[in-house]
């Protein structure tokens, strides 16, 4: 057997060397690899309309398909990055939500502090008042209370020393002379204490 090489290589170098052999060498070629042309037309015809066919109903719709779904593919990348975009967005607003929380309850909790604090001081000082206040009172029950006391011993002793007075002098003493006796002895009282 010999190449098809060849064989177009001496087809040609004979059509080249006689003339007018053009078209007996196309027919040798065409004969000796076993081409016809009616079979030759129909082949192409079947193959164009089989590439036609192919092209109107499969390779176009698959087309159509292949960049529906890169266009679907895009949008879903586009609509990932945007997600993205808002998820680090939304993170960013929470942390700073939740520092201002932060220091918003410091503040709060500075706040209460300094209130207990005051209402600690105040509630002392309160406290210092009413016993200073109890403490008067105390001063003045018990000053009162020796005033009592005094007036009750100043009238116990007058009393007494009336009465010694009596026995002493062994006789009755009149009216005059008892509250002149008792004046006597509630001043030596007074300028005593």
């Amino acid at each position: 057997m010999s190449s098809p090489l060849l064989l177009l290589a001496q087809v040609s170098n004979a059509t080249a060397a006689a003339p007018g052999g053009l078209t007996s060498g196309v027919t040798r070629i065409t004969n000796e690899f076993g081409i016809r042309a009616p079979l030759l037309l129909a082949q192409i015809v079947n193959f164009t309309v089989v590439a036609f066919l192919l092209w109107k109903f499969a390779f176009k719709p698959v087309m159509a398909t292949i960049e529906e779904r890169q266009k679907k593919i895009d949008a879903g990348l586009n609509y990932a990055e945007e997600m993205k975009a808002k998820l680090e967005a939304a993170q960013q607003a929470s942390q700073a939500q939740i520092k201002e929380a932060q220091i918003t309850g410091q503040k709060i909790v500075a706040e209460a502090q300094k209130a207990a604090k005051d209402l600690s001081e105040r509630q002392q000082k309160e406290a210092v008042v009413k016993a200073g206040e109890l403490i008067a009172k105390a001063r003045e029950a018990i000053e009162l209370e020796k005033k009592l006391m005094l007036a009750e011993a100043r009238t116990e002793i007058a009393r007494l020393v009336v009465s010694t007075t009596q026995k002493v002098l062994a006789k009755e003493l009149s009216e005059s002379d008892r509250v002149r006796f008792n004046e006597s002895a509630a001043r030596e009282l007074t300028q005593v204490s």
